[in-house]
């Protein structure tokens, strides 16, 4: 095992060096060599090829010991067709390997994904297989982890929370979501098979399900499988595989399964089952996170809402439990409410709130503290740091007040016909620098964006009112600190904030490498939020 590990170790080094495939490794395979005569990516013929045939008795490891069967595939893309993005890609995969083995269990993983527990098989089995509640359960989620995350997760991308309490607890109401990686699914519950109460897999029958034909006839017969085509007036992306018009297709394909009467169940074992790469840099995040808050919220605002589309099909308490990540995106309009109005009437003398010595500030004070103390308990019991519960903080602010705002937004313009569905890939490689300040925990700005324009917009926002603030206490305080009792919580709303946005003043004004923010973001924020305050104080 190890020499077969070194050896590709020394193939994927010499790859990226070379920035292409290995002339040598390109002579081997045919699949390689079809792309020679790729004039793009998004043009050509379907690629296909059996790298390794399972049937074959000379396929074996170094041991002796049989080799699973390996194919390669690129399907078909052409420009008059939409490919439908993942969704496309996982259907032809389906379809394909239906034909060349059609195992009844489906492993999906992402591209940056790797297997970190051999087990993770054996445990999926065992509950696909159970006796008594195996033959109900449609998939079986993995929670997404990551193998390069810091110490303090800068960037928040654990979902700790989420993923060891929310998605777990739905076990009790129908099982997870569908997350898009680390899954393993019933072929016949993805493929649309309606659930019926006495369902029972012979899985004695489903042994033997290996093509008769030869490596070379399967290789062309599975072509059409792939073709751009293949799936006119079929059910495929419909009824069958995974949905397509939705930004987020694993969510609506899980829904969909559920709502044929299927369950699913989450599988978390103490060694992680699958790992990928988090963001390195906070852009990286705020593109990714700005995709999933916008197909959540197309699924809320079309028939795919669970609400109306699981109305006696799922569970009233499953139905609920999709809205809050079908809400991200709303969620900027209260958060940018809190960041923004609190500050600005600051400035002009409005109170928000009531006065520190009236009885009517014990719910607000209340409310404040015990559901931050609560966040705080859960966080830790959940193995985060309190440096890391406050980096969540920040990063759902950020994500808030500019990735859901974005999502927003284009949700709405894409509703009333200005903008097209799209899909953002998110880079997960970074140069030696960036890795470098990554693992000191240095929040990466080094790049223009209008994301970035706001969230140094806001931070400087709510630093001049708080500027403001202690003016205001500082001259009042003859007069028995009146500004005090009167805005206090305002005050303390405008202090937390900067004290959050602490990483933003840092790479605006004092860091000196190239993670800091871009000059030209500087300049427009101060002058953003210099006009802001003037606006509200005249």
């Amino acid at each position: 095992m190890q020499k077969l590990y070194d050896e590709m170790k020394m193939r994927i080094e010499a790859t990226t060096k070379l920035d292409r495939i290995p002339d040598y490794i390109r002579k081997q395979h045919k699949g390689f060599r079809e792309w020679d005569f790729v004039t793009s990516k998004r043009d050509h013929q379907t690629i296909l090829q059996i790298l390794i045939d399972g049937r074959d008795t000379n396929a074996v490891d170094i041991k002796g010991d049989p080799l699973p069967t390996l194919v390669y595939l690129a399907r078909e893309k052409r420009p008059q067709y939409h490919h439908h993005f993942k969704a496309g890609a996982m259907n032809a995969l389906i379809r394909v390997s239906s034909r060349i083995s059609n195992g009844p269990i489906i492993l999906n993983v992402d591209c940056d994904m790797y297997s970190n527990n051999s087990k993770s098989i054996k445990y999926s089995l065992c509950i696909f297989m159970d006796e008594e509640k195996g033959d109900e359960i449609a998939y079986i989620q993995f929670p997404q982890k990551f193998n390069n995350l810091t110490k303090n997760d800068i960037y928040g991308s654990s979902f700790r929370v989420i993923q060891q309490l929310e998605l777990a607890g739905l076990d009790a109401n129908g099982g997870p979501m569908y997350i898009g990686t680390g899954c393993f699914h019933r072929r016949e519950a993805l493929c649309g098979k309606q659930y019926e109460k006495n369902y029972k897999v012979d899985w004695k029958k489903l042994k033997d399900t290996k093509a008769n034909e030869s490596a070379s006839v399967l290789e062309e017969t599975c072509k059409v499988l792939a073709s751009c085509t293949f799936e006119h007036n079929t059910p495929w992306g419909k009824e069958m595989g995974l949905k397509y018009g939705i930004l987020v297709e694993d969510i609506i394909t899980g829904l969909s399964i559920k709502c044929r009467g299927w369950k699913s169940m989450y599988l978390n074992p103490e060694r992680e089952g699958f790992l990928g790469v988090a963001p390195t840099t906070l852009l990286q995040l705020l593109v990714q996170h700005t995709r999933w808050a916008e197909g959540h919220l197309q699924i809320f605002l079309s028939r795919y809402c669970s609400l109306v589309y699981g109305y006696k099909r799922i569970p009233l308490k499953l139905r609920l439990a999709y809205c809050p990540f079908n809400l991200w995106a709303a969620n900027c309009l209260a958060t940018l409410y809190y960041v923004v109005v609190p500050c600005l009437c600051l400035l002009k003398g409005f109170s928000l709130f009531p006065k520190i010595s009236s009885p009517w500030v014990v719910p607000f004070v209340y409310v404040a503290f015990v559901h931050r103390a609560y966040s705080i308990g859960e966080f830790l019991w959940c193995g985060g740091t309190f440096r890391g519960w406050c980096n969540d903080q920040r990063v759902w602010l950020f994500k808030r007040t500019t990735s859901y705002f974005f999502a927003f937004f284009q949700t709405i313009l894409k509703l009333l016909g200005y903008s097209q569905l799209t899909f953002a890939l998110t880079a997960k490689v970074s140069d030696e620098n960036v890795s470098e300040r990554y693992e000191q925990e240095l929040i990466e700005f080094g790049a223009t964006s209008p994301m970035f324009d706001i969230l140094a917009t806001l931070a400087m926002l709510n630093l001049f009112g708080s500027f403001g603030a202690i003016k205001k206490v500082i001259l009042d305080a003859d007069e028995d600190f009146k500004v005090l009792d009167q805005f206090g919580l305002q005050i303390l709303l405008c202090l937390v904030l900067v004290t959050i946005n602490l990483p933003v003043y840092q790479a605006l004004f004092f860091r000196k490498d190239n993670g800091k923010m871009p000059s030209s973001v500087t300049y427009k924020s101060i002058i953003f939020a210099l006009l802001a305050c003037t606006v509200a104080m005249y």
